[in-house]
């Protein structure tokens, strides 16, 4: 059988001029050489710009860690903000290199592919990104403070931590509690550090022959002796109730607090300043039980005696 392959690939090469080819690729290495001069000076001012925001996104991310976050107390804090300042400025940077070298198509395509994935990633972490709003939020709050002993979410101690996630506060039994940050703003905390002095609470009874009067004189005084009021405090006594076995009172004065322990402290030296002076002044301070007063009611003892019958 006849081949015609060959003559036919020989027809093909003789159709085939190679200078023309030739001519060809020199015209397309030309006009591609044209286009990178041409394109040259916008290429260099895209990396001058680019290198040029590089620079000031890290400037700027120390100004905002050194000055504006300078009130801040949270070091986690001021370095993530200061980091993300220094992310934004570097993006800003690359966009507008690229639009200096009119890659129009390519912008679009990259602000379209990263607002599909921003709304992903959005979407699969919305509890996160509530934690670290809500822990931007806490950095630049007074309230609360790393060392201040706060209440809330049903936990007690003091903060030891404040990140973009979480609070972390040690109680007072030595084990540290994890608290996310969007619990701590959407639920109420109290402060104890917050302020320099607070009002203390102490509840007592007394028995009901007690001189009232009397009373309220010497629980005021043992108090105003052992705590000093400032200019605009006072110490307040009230009479509550009549108690099964007492009258009862609560006493209210001011001392500077700082957490759960100087509370239990003041308290506990104002209730032994209140029995000395009780003490002293021979004030009842009944049991919860029913007292028999056998001076007053003159109760008489007899003895019985059994006689044995045999």
């Amino acid at each position: 059988m006849y081949n015609l392959s060959i003559p036919i690939a020989m027809l093909m090469f003789k159709d085939f001029d190679i200078k023309r080819a030739f001519e060809k690729i020199l015209d397309k290495l030309y006009g591609w050489g044209e286009d990178i001069l041409l394109a040259t000076p916008n290429f260099l001012l895209a990396i001058v710009v680019f290198v040029l925001f590089w620079y000031a996104g890290k400037y700027f991310g120390h100004f905002i860690k050194k000055v504006l976050l300078k009130k801040v107390g949270q070091e986690s804090i001021k370095a993530i903000l200061a980091r993300t300042a220094f992310i934004v400025t570097v993006l800003v940077g690359f966009f507008t290199a690229l639009a200096i070298l009119d890659l129009d198509k390519v912008l679009t395509s990259v602000l379209a592919g990263a607002g599909v994935v921003g709304l992903a990633i959005g979407l699969a972490l919305q509890g996160t990104l509530h934690n670290t709003f809500s822990g931007f939020i806490l950095s630049f709050l007074p309230n609360i403070q790393i060392g201040d002993w706060i209440v809330t979410n049903n936990h007690e101690g003091r903060v030891i931590d404040i990140n973009l996630r979480s609070v972390t506060i040690m109680e007072a039994d030595n084990n540290a509690v994890v608290i996310p940050n969007s619990k701590i703003i959407d639920a109420p905390f109290k402060n104890f550090t917050g302020t320099k002095r607070s009002r203390i609470t102490i509840s007592c009874g007394v028995g009901y022959e007690s001189d009232l009067e009397l009373v309220k004189k010497v629980t005021t005084k043992a108090i105003a002796e052992l705590f000093k009021q400032e200019k605009n405090e006072e110490i307040e006594f009230f009479y509550t109730a009549f108690g099964d076995s007492s009258i009862n009172y609560l006493i209210r004065f001011w001392t500077p607090i700082k957490d759960r322990k100087d509370i239990l402290d003041a308290q506990s030296k104002g209730i032994m300043a209140i029995k000395a002076a009780y003490n002293a002044n021979n004030i009842n301070i009944p049991f919860p039980i029913r007292t028999l007063d056998f001076g007053k009611n003159k109760f008489r003892a007899e003895t019985l005696h059994i006689k044995n019958m045999e």
